[in-house]
C-alpha cells in the first residue's frame, strides 16, 4: 500500500530561520506581544492566524514540527504534545466525558492501560479490554456509550496487528471515534489511509530516534486539533501537556532522517528474526510467514520501509530473560532499558516492565510470557556480526 508519500512530504517542507538559517529559528518565549489589544482579544477567541498568545497554546517551533508531523501522517492538522502519554491522555478527555464508554485493545502499552483501567472511572469513564484480532468481540463489545474504539497499530509488546480496515468500518458503523497509536509503526503503516480517525504517536521512540527527548503528537482534522486548543474547552490548553520548543526544534530535526532509519531498523530485525526461528527459538515478528497476522500486515504496510524494528523472543522465564539480557548488555550488543528507537538495541522483559500495570492473571490470559523480552533492534552496520555474538550469549545462558 501506498497511496502518498510521506518521507517526501516532509522533506519537501521548507522552513527557514529569520536570519536566512537553513534551520527555522527556535521561538523561545512563553508569550507574546501584540501591536493592539485588539489582535489580542481576536486571538483569544481563535479568529487570528498567524499570530501567537501564549506557549501553553502554540508557538511557531511547535506548529513547524506540527505540519510535518501532519505531513507525516496525512492529516489535515497535528498538535504536539510533552509526551505520548500527553497525547493519549488528552486526545481521550476530549472525547469521553463523565458516563461515556471505550472499547480498548487489551494488548496497549501499560502506561496507556493504566490510564484506561485505574484513572477514568474515578471520571464515570468505563473501558472495556478486548481481543482487538477478534472482531466480533470487538463489535460486541461497543454500547450506546461508546464513544472511542482505541488501538495500537502493531500492539505492545505482543505485536498483534490490528486490522485497521475492519476496525474502521467497525468505528463508522456505530458512529464512534477510532484512534490509532501508531508510535511502533511510524512511515510503515499510513494509519488515516487506513480509516483512522485520530492517529497518535509518542515522539520519544522512533520518531526522535536518539532517546534524548519526550514528546507526542496528536495527528488529526483541523477541527480536532484546534478543539483541543480550544482556551475555553480543549484538553491541551487547560491540562498543559505542553512541549518545550527547544525539544521541537530537535526532534524536527530528527524527523527528517526518519526514513533512513526505519528502513535500517526494519532490514536488522528481519535479518535477526528469521536466524532465531531458524535456531529453533520462539520468535515473533510480523515479517515472519510464521507470524499468524503477516499476511493481513503485508496488506497494510508500506513495502520499502519493512515490516518494523520490533520483535520478542520468549524464553519462558524472567530469570532467564534477565541472565540473557545483562549478557547482551555486557557484550555491548545494546542495553537493558525500556523505550526503543535508539540506534543502540534496547531490550526488557516485557511483564515486568513496560507491561508491568497489567495484572499478573490478565498478562497469562492474553498470552504475555514473564520470559518474553521485547527487543527494539537498533541500527548495527553488520547485523550479521550482531546475530553471531548474540547467538554466543544465547548459547552461554542454554537458551541455545
Amino acid at each position: 500500500m501506498k497511496d502518498f508519500d510521506a518521507a517526501n512530504n516532509i522533506q519537501d517542507l521548507q522552513y527557514f530561520g529569520e536570519f536566512g538559517g537553513v534551520n527555522p529559528s527556535i521561538s523561545d518565549s512563553s508569550t507574546y506581544t501584540f501591536l493592539s489589544a485588539k489582535t489580542m482579544f481576536d486571538t483569544f477567541e481563535g479568529n487570528t492566524e498567524g499570530c501567537y498568545l501564549y506557549s501553553r497554546h502554540s508557538s511557531p517551533s511547535n506548529l513547524y514540527l506540527g505540519e510535518a508531523l501532519a505531513q507525516l501522517e496525512g492529516t489535515e492538522s497535528a498538535n504536539v504534545t510533552a509526551s505520548g502519554m500527553g497525547a493519549i491522555t488528552s486526545t481521550l478527555l476530549q472525547l469521553c466525558k463523565s458516563g461515556d464508554e471505550i472499547v480498548s485493545s487489551r494488548t496497549i502499552y501499560g502506561g496507556t492501560y493504566a490510564f484506561m483501567k485505574n484513572f477514568l472511572p474515578d471520571y464515570k469513564i468505563k473501558t472495556s479490554f478486548v481481543d482487538i484480532t477478534n472482531l466480533e468481540a470487538v463489535e460486541a463489545a461497543i454500547t450506546e456509550n461508546t464513544k472511542v474504539l482505541f488501538c495500537e497499530t502493531v500492539s505492545n509488546p505482543l505485536l498483534e496487528i490490528a486490522d485497521l480496515r475492519e476496525l474502521s468500518k467497525i468505528a463508522k458503523k456505530h458512529n464512534i471515534k477510532l484512534i490509532v497509536d501508531n508510535t511502533f509503526s511510524p512511515l510503515s503503516i499510513s494509519s488515516q489511509k487506513l480509516g483512522a480517525d485520530i492517529t497518535i504517536h509518542s515522539l520519544t521512540k522512533f520518531i526522535n530516534g536518539s532517546s534524548d527527548a519526550v514528546g507526542g503528537v496528536v495527528c488529526a482534522s483541523s477541527d480536532f486539533v484546534n478543539s483541543l486548543k480550544d482556551v475555553n474547552s480543549g484538553a491541551c490548553m487547560l491540562l498543559g501537556p505542553t512541549m518545550d520548543s527547544f525539544r521541537a526544534a530537535s526532534i524536527l530535526k530528527n524527523l527528517r532522517t526518519l526514513h533512513i532509519r526505519i528502513k535500517k531498523h526494519s532490514e536488522n530485525a528481519q535479518y535477526l528474526a528469521e536466524n532465531f526461528e531458524k535456531d529453533g527459538l520462539v520468535v515473533k515478528y510480523p515479517g515472519l510467514k510464521s507470524h499468524r497476522q503477516h499476511e493481513l500486515y503485508s496488506t497494510m504496510i508500506n513495502k520499502e520501509y519493512g515490516f518494523g524494528g520490533l520483535l520478542t523472543l520468549d524464553v519462558q522465564t524472567v530469570e532467564k530473560a534477565n541472565e540473557l539480557m545483562e549478557l547482551m548488555q555486557n557484550e555491548n550488543l545494546g542495553y537493558l532499558a525500556v523505550s526503543l528507537g535508539f540506534y543502540k538495541t534496547l531490550f526488557c522483559a516485557s511483564g515486568s516492565s513496560t507491561s508491568s500495570e497489567i495484572p499478573e492473571d490478565e498478562q497469562k490470559e492474553m498470552g504475555l510470557s514473564p520470559g518474553l523480552i521485547r527487543m527494539s533492534i537498533g541500527l548495527d552496520h553488520d547485523i550479521k556480526r550482531t546475530y553471531e555474538k548474540m547467538k554466543w550469549c544465547m548459547k552461554q545462558v542454554g537458551i541455545l
